[in-house]
């Protein structure tokens, strides 16, 4: 689920091009809702075409539930496919359904690439014969995006692939730094004096955790990649969730870009064994910002590198449940248990 910006739509040729300028890539096989008008909490939400009757009324269920949470009363329909049968289905379904929860359709479309066919009051899987040709690629709004920087992928395992990094030199850098902050870790454990290990152990986390706040910080002022050492300190700190939730903790809604970018750049340059917690945060981040597709893409990022990541898991059920942004409080410092005590 993606929360949109205010966007305005004359016809469906305007509202295809809207659809990539909101999710950030072009759609393949799918099903897209998007909010029309005034909301509580306006929302868009594409999700795969179902395979089954099973899938399909899963899906529709999912999205009734989403518009009904975030107050979403009138909605647009899209249906990314060359099944005409399929998307008639689909629409036919929605609308009783959003029907009996007092949500209007106002436009239901079936674009296949090259041409859409209106589904508003469409009266039978085979109508209508013709459809109208469109082309998003010389839509203003798409030029209005690309003057504006924006990034619009060609389909959505082009924007996951955007998450794996190709600069093998980078990773293998950030690696080796990993690497030395994995073994002053081990040697300061293993000193004689001092205490016991766990105390020693549990003293250098915090200082850690310090060190990652104020870096965070830093980031979010100057906007400076970090560097290889400082990326790799970074990482390896962060294998302890406590140390991660001193980052996590610094996450707003007013700061969500900046921290996209930050966690974007560590997940590209994050050796595998190490990019759960990045992968995670980006994804959270990009939640906050209204990136719903980047926030999934970033979710399974994670779960690759550790299928079980806690963070993960979470986030993944308040995207599939359309929770709004909104509702996030950061966590207050006084409640991170790593300063505890």
């Amino acid at each position: 689920m993606t929360k949109p910006r205010t966007l305005r739509a004359k016809s469906p040729a305007d509202l295809l091009a809207m659809v990539p300028h909101v999710l950030g890539f072009h759609p393949e096989d799918s099903l897209v809702v998007m909010t029309v008008g005034d909301a509580e909490h306006p929302l868009h939400a594409r999700v795969d075409l179902p395979d089954d009757q099973a899938g399909m009324a899963e899906v529709l269920a999912q999205i009734d539930q989403a518009l009904a949470r975030n107050g979403v009363r009138r909605v647009a329909v899209l249906t990314y496919t060359d099944d005409h049968c399929l998307a008639f289905e689909l629409v036919s379904r929605l609308t009783h359904l959003f029907d009996a929860g007092g949500v209007a359709v106002v436009e239901a479309v079936r674009a296949d690439g090259e041409r859409w066919y209106s589904l508003t009051g469409c009266d039978g899987p085979c109508c209508p014969p013709g459809g109208t040709p469109y082309d998003v690629t010389v839509h203003p709004l798409t030029a209005q995006g690309v003057l504006e920087g924006q990034v619009t992928w060609r389909n959505r395992r082009e924007l996951a692939d955007s998450l794996v990094g190709t600069d093998l030199d980078a990773v293998e850098e950030v690696e080796a730094a990993a690497d030395r902050a994995t073994a002053r870790f081990q040697a300061t454990v293993a000193q004689p004096l001092g205490g016991p290990a766990p105390e020693r152990a549990r003293a250098h986390l915090v200082v850690e955790g310090r060190w990652v706040r104020k870096r965070v910080r830093r980031y979010l002022d100057d906007g400076v990649p970090l560097d290889s050492d400082d990326a790799g300190r970074l990482l390896v700190a962060m294998v302890s969730i406590e140390v991660r939730d001193v980052a996590w903790s610094l996450m707003d809604r007013s700061s969500a870009a900046r921290h996209v970018s930050l966690w974007r750049d560590l997940v590209l340059r994050s050796p595998r064994d190490l990019a759960a917690a990045p992968a995670a945060l980006l994804g959270f981040a990009a939640w906050l910002s209204g990136d719903g597709a980047l926030a999934w893409c970033a979710v399974e990022r994670c779960q690759e590198s550790e299928p079980d990541y806690r963070l993960a898991a979470l986030l993944s059920e308040a995207l599939a449940a359309a929770i709004s942004p909104a509702s996030w409080r950061p966590v207050p410092e006084h409640l991170l248990t790593l300063f505890a005590g």
